[in-house]
């Protein structure tokens, strides 16, 4: 039967990585698949993480399955980083999570769960959104449609546009929104905006999909939550996407979580049980140890302090290398400017290369960014290799 088998194509993103693994050129640089990377271009353990790690080994007495929706300690420090504390979703227990393995399995699981309660809602996303959105979406048989966002020159946001389109969604079906750092572009609204896009949502009777995957790496915990927020309101519903591998440096260990905020607490209650289901259906249950760090930094205070400090270096890292590129890129050349890319956030931006200039790129310089919008991974970016990449860029303008 699999003689009969062509070969798929490679995926958007780490189709990319493969190719960069493969290239001989010492001087390579991966500007595509998105991990944070140090001045050293290495991807680190946090401080934190590590101490949580060796309370876990000395204290672990078991590897026992986990229940259907994971560790509990867990689900409450996640529902408390993205909601903070006291926040009426919580103190009301109309918010219930289920860990996922990853951000990327929080989106199957809501697909999933919606396919089986909700089978004629169809789901839109911003236009340009995550490469892997529509996929995971379409895997679990939802049909997926597409609102306007990024404004013609593909650098900031089209806001009147983007309303326009939101309300024309009909009603019951779910919208998939960016809640900070939003990948590909790096462009979000501002508070004001995020008021506005709440307030439709709202009237509309439109269901909210938060994927929540950048909290920290934007301009801080608290801040990066504000759209999140603004849209959970009293007695409304939405889901919340929400990963643990970007501020937590928890890559492999793939720590997620799927929220869901309903309108009261049988309600909550009666969801989570037909998410479970999807949970049981898929994997059945999750990991326990990424799950057990984050539960272990949040809950300690003396980790907490040490996990915020490390990603705040982090964030301040990533809008410094946005910053040095703009600069050197004005430096080396006058045939494009830059400078909206200090504007934006998190570790993606559109550059706004061409496919042909992307191409040329990789096959000239060996610099592996993403074709669609020419979307770029700033974190990557060093002090060590800012130089090679803006000459290169320069290069092909």
């Amino acid at each position: 039967m699999f003689e009969n088998l062509e070969v798929a194509p490679p995926d958007a993103i780490l189709g990319l990585t493969e190719a960069f693994k493969n290239d001989p050129n010492p001087q390579k640089i991966n500007l595509s698949v998105g991990v944070y990377k140090d001045a050293d271009g290495t991807t680190p353990i946090l401080k934190c993480v590590k101490e949580a790690e060796r309370k876990l080994l000395d204290e672990e007495q078991s590897k026992g399955y986990l229940g259907i929706d994971g560790l509990a300690d867990f689900g409450r420090h996640a529902r408390q980083l993205l909601f903070g504390e006291g926040h009426e979703a919580l103190t009301s227990g109309r918010a219930v999570s289920v860990q996922t393995p990853g951000g990327t399995g929080a989106l199957r699981v809501a697909a999933d769960f919606l396919k089986r309660k909700f089978a004629n809602s169809r789901i839109w996303c911003s236009k340009p959104t995550w490469v892997n959105h529509p996929k995971v979406f379409e895997a679990a048989d939802r049909q997926v449609e597409t609102y306007d966002y990024i404004d013609a020159a593909g650098t900031g946001l089209n806001f009147e546009a983007m309303a326009d389109s939101l309300q024309q969604i009909p009603a019951g079906d779910v919208v998939l929104l960016h809640g900070c750092c939003h990948n590909p572009t790096g462009i979000d609204p501002t508070p004001d905006q995020w008021k506005r896009i709440a307030d439709i949502v709202h009237e509309r009777r439109l269901l909210p999909l938060i994927d929540f995957a950048y909290q920290g790496f934007g301009s801080g915990i608290d801040a990066d939550a504000i759209g999140l927020r603004e849209v959970i309101r009293p007695e409304t519903e939405t889901l919340v996407c929400s990963s643990f591998s970007k501020n937590f440096g928890l890559y492999s260990e793939r720590v997620g979580a799927l929220t869901i905020v309903a309108s009261a607490t049988d309600a909550a209650q009666a969801a989570l049980s037909h998410a479970k289901i999807a949970v049981r259906t898929n994997y059945s249950n999750p990991p326990q140890h990424g799950a057990a760090i984050v539960a272990r930094v949040l809950a300690d205070s003396e980790l907490r302090s040490d996990w915020e400090v490390e990603l705040a270096k982090m964030r301040s890292r990533i809008n410094s290398m946005r910053e040095l590129f703009v600069e050197k890129m004005k430096e080396k050349t006058t045939a494009r400017d830059f400078s909206f890319i200090a504007k934006q956030r998190g570790m993606f931006s559109f550059s706004g290369l061409t496919p042909v200039q992307v191409d040329e790129l990789k096959s000239k310089y060996s610099v592996y960014i993403v074709t669609a919008g020419g979307r770029i991974n700033v974190a990557g970016m060093t002090e060590h290799n800012i130089d090679r990449l803006c000459d290169a860029i320069a290069s092909v303008l």
